[in-house]
């Protein structure tokens, strides 16, 4: 099954992507804040990543920078899902291969799926 990993400090929101993506099929693993979701994501490998930017403890940019030290992290597609504009994005996500970005107002959660499921596919 493919597993979907959601670093997200809204627990609504959070909840929200959860059962949207389980109802399409998904093992979907959230963490709430960044130290949390760096667990999760080595101790569950999923196949993508949804990583909010502002969250407390470790913000987006440090929690991706953490999971690409890793072996297995090196290469994990991330979905930045946030707030915040590309423009007023850290510099440092530059660096850290982001797959893709998305601000959550601009597009419905079936939306989201659906970019999750083409960047799976290719």
């Amino acid at each position: 099954m493919t597993k979907i990993a959601i670093i997200e400090d809204d627990a609504v929101i959070s909840q929200m992507y959860k059962m949207k993506f389980e109802l399409e099929g998904f093992d979907t693993y959230v963490a709430l804040d960044g130290k949390d979701g760096i667990k999760m994501v080595e101790k569950n490998h999923p196949h993508l990543l949804l990583l909010d930017l502002q969250m407390p403890d470790l913000n987006g940019d440090e929690v991706l920078s953490q999971i690409r030290q890793s072996k297995w992290g090196k290469n994990l597609p991330v979905l930045i899902l946030t707030n915040t504009s590309k423009e007023d994005s850290p510099e440092a996500l530059k660096s850290l291969n982001v797959t893709d970005y998305i601000v959550k107002a601009e597009l419905t959660p079936r939306q989201v799926v659906n970019k999750v499921k083409d960047i799976l596919n290719n």
